[in-house]
């Protein structure tokens, strides 16, 4: 019955879109992208069959714009839509809108979506079909009053929650009563700002939780299997890190029950389709889960889940939702093996997890047995702030989960995205964590472990190979006039040519002299060293005192990224001028961005005399504000202005101290 569908419109963007367009091509279905201005270039528009522009870049205008994605699938012929996730996956106004323009939308009816984006109502209707839920107080119109009063009842420590939206927001852990009223005004506050709607209900916090998720598949004819579990618990702030399929919690006495509850929840809400029911189990109790919520799409995490089950969960929601029945019963499905994921975000652990940025000059993605990566990157994609800071997922297969452990690691060590700080690295640190190893999770043990986090510093041989990036190009610059050549020749001794080079706390002097094929390099006062260096067009070879090492390089402004075994590095040259002048600022504070963003406060005029602890500049990204206040007494020179969009480590201000000023 597929034959009904030939052509799918993907709402979507990222890996998602390029993920679907692939399950598409392969069942020879025309796919159609659509995009924004920001993503005009972006590899899931090149890896369509087609592509509509919808709007600017702002998401209210482009993806989140019904009308416009409607219109762009009647123009283009298509009969069905995927979602992906995000944007209007989950919103049951665009499931209608589909509907009554006679397309397919690829996944559930409005109405399941409805219910189950209530929380309240959700935990009302798995509860009639025998779904154990959490205990706690839920009912629609609940007061601060009602909260207070029902939370003793309940037990602490309590979790506060908003009956609308979801990845964390809204959400307080409150472990004492006196605690309970701020914490229920803070929530509503960002439940109204994030969701339009401030309800909020209270749950028992489970004592060391794990969160685990089943995935389901129903057709329209009323059958419904689960596919097994996904473990979930590696997460910061709500927000999945790792997730893997099977969980190492359960035994299949438990797995077949919290899968029988997972599939009671797809019928209390004729559910079709794919989706996910994520429930919260007990480290100390595994035997004891509840319903958490159930996510009406499909998941980041669902290629672990096809890994282990040999399902393609895209195709199975194209074929149910040209109204084909499921040819696979309950007792057909078996889970071989082990997969684990890592996700790939934008983001810099080193900075508290703040939102990156930048061009990808350079890309590494890994290939091999058992490696699948699902991304949308590509060189010269750009990443800013418009939209979610994930990237890509890294998923290994294996036949045990020590072997997938492995895998990934070893995957991720083969992963490097030379432009944009991501966290890879901190992932590859949570693998090799003794209790993840061991199994031994809990949605707690990821925030537990942040502090033990240290970057990894850049190696001698990568700042060496930052430094002779630049030097072998002045070489071919230089051509044949032995005048621009950077040989370090002069008549009585032999010039270096320097480079002073910084990367996170590291600053030092890197000098080489010679030619390519001969030199000596020293860093800072180290003594020297020989050195052979090489490059082709995206790699370098360094031989220092011996001792042979290959790695990636890119370029991108002022950085130069290298990239090893051990790590990458963004390496920044920095300009020396050897006289002082009027315009140079010595003892100057400069106040740059910490994340890609746009200003939306300045706390300041230029000119104006601040003291310390004064905020100077609000820069916003992916609705987090960061305030940047002056370290130092001083007068104000703004760089910027309110609505400019700002780049990471983008000069904001300069605060000249005083004495500077009177002086001049």
């Amino acid at each position: 019955m597929t034959e009904q569908i030939d052509t799918v419109l993907i709402a979507n963007r990222g890996e998602i879109a390029v993920r679907v367009a692939r399950t598409l091509r392969r069942m020879g279905i025309r796919s159609v992208a659509v995009y924004s201005d920001a993503d005009a270039g972006a590899r899931h528009v090149a890896e369509a069959d087609t592509a509509v522009h919808l709007g600017p870049a702002n998401a209210r205008d482009s993806y989140l714009s019904i009308p416009k994605v409607i219109e762009a699938a009647q123009r283009t012929g298509a009969q069905a839509i995927h979602p992906g996730y995000g944007f209007l996956s989950e919103n049951a106004e665009f499931a209608a809108a589909c509907a009554a323009a006679d397309i397919a939308f690829l996944g559930p009816p409005a109405r399941a979506i409805e219910v189950m984006g209530d929380k309240i109502a959700a935990k009302a209707a798995v509860s009639e079909f025998g779904v154990p839920v959490v205990p706690g107080i839920s009912r629609p119109g609940l007061t601060d009053a009602d909260l207070i009063a029902g939370a003793e009842d309940v037990g602490f420590p309590v979790l506060v929650k908003p009956s609308a939206g979801g990845g964390g927001k809204g959400m307080r852990l409150v472990e004492r009563a006196e605690d309970l009223p701020a914490a229920l005004a803070s929530a509503r506050r960002e439940a109204a700002s994030s969701f339009g709607d401030d309800t909020l209900f209270l749950e028992r916090f489970v004592l060391r939780p794990r969160h685990i998720e089943v995935q389901i598949l129903a057709d329209q004819h009323g059958n419904v299997i689960h596919l097994g579990e996904r473990e979930c618990s590696l997460q910061r702030r709500h927000q999945k890190v790792i997730e893997e399929a099977p969980s190492p919690l359960l035994d299949e006495a438990t797995r077949a029950r919290i899968g029988a509850a997972a599939c009671n929840t797809a019928r209390s809400v004729d559910y079709a389709g794919a989706g996910t029911v994520e429930f919260i189990v007990s480290a100390d109790n595994p035997d004891e889960f509840f319903f958490m919520e159930m996510n009406t799409r499909l998941q980041v995490e669902h290629p672990v889940t096809e890994l282990v089950t040999g399902l393609d969960l895209v195709e199975w929601q194209v074929r149910v939702a040209a109204g084909e029945a499921l040819t696979i019963a309950q007792d057909d499905i078996t889970l071989t093996g082990h997969a684990i994921e890592a996700r790939v975000y934008a983001e810099d652990p080193g900075r508290g997890f703040l939102p990156t940025g930048g061009t990808v000059v350079g890309l590494r993605e890994p290939v091999g047995d058992g490696i699948r990566v699902d991304s949308g990157l590509a060189v010269g994609t750009e990443v800013g702030s418009n939209y979610d800071p994930m990237l890509s997922k890294v998923i290994a297969y294996g036949p045990d989960r020590g072997s997938a452990l492995r895998t990934l690691d070893r995957a991720l060590s083969q992963t490097a995205v030379l432009g944009v700080i991501t966290n890879i690295e901190f992932a590859r640190f949570l693998l090799a964590d003794n209790d993840v190893r061991a199994g031994r999770l809990d949605t707690g043990l990821l925030d537990r472990r942040v502090e033990d986090f240290t970057a990894s510093v850049v190696t001698d041989e990568a700042l060496i190979a930052a430094a002779a990036v630049e030097w072998i190009q002045t070489w071919e610059d230089a051509g044949h006039d032995i005048w621009a050549m950077p040989s370090g020749w002069r008549v009585g001794s032999q010039a270096p040519f320097v480079r002073r080079l910084t990367s996170g706390d590291r600053s030092v002097h890197v000098a080489i002299v010679g030619t390519p094929e001969s030199a000596t390099v020293a860093i800072d006062d180290q003594p020297a060293s020989t050195l052979y260096a090489h490059t082709t067009t995206d790699t370098i070879t360094v031989v220092v005192d011996g001792r042979r090492e290959t790695m990636e390089f890119a370029r991108s402004d002022s950085a130069t990224w290298i990239s090893s075994a051990q790590g990458t590095w963004q390496l920044r040259t920095v300009a020396e001028p050897s006289v002082r002048d009027e315009d140079a600022h010595s003892g100057d504070a400069e106040i740059v961005s910490p994340m890609p963003g746009s200003v939306i406060a300045v706390g300041t005029s230029s000119g104006e005399l601040i003291t310390a602890g004064t905020a100077v500049v609000v820069v916003e990204a992916m609705k987090m504000e960061h305030t940047l206040t002056t370290p130092i007494d001083g007068t104000v020179e703004l760089v910027v202005a309110v609505g400019d969009q700002v780049r990471v480590d983008q000069l904001l201000a300069r605060i000249v101290p005083n004495e500077d000023k009177d002086q001049s």
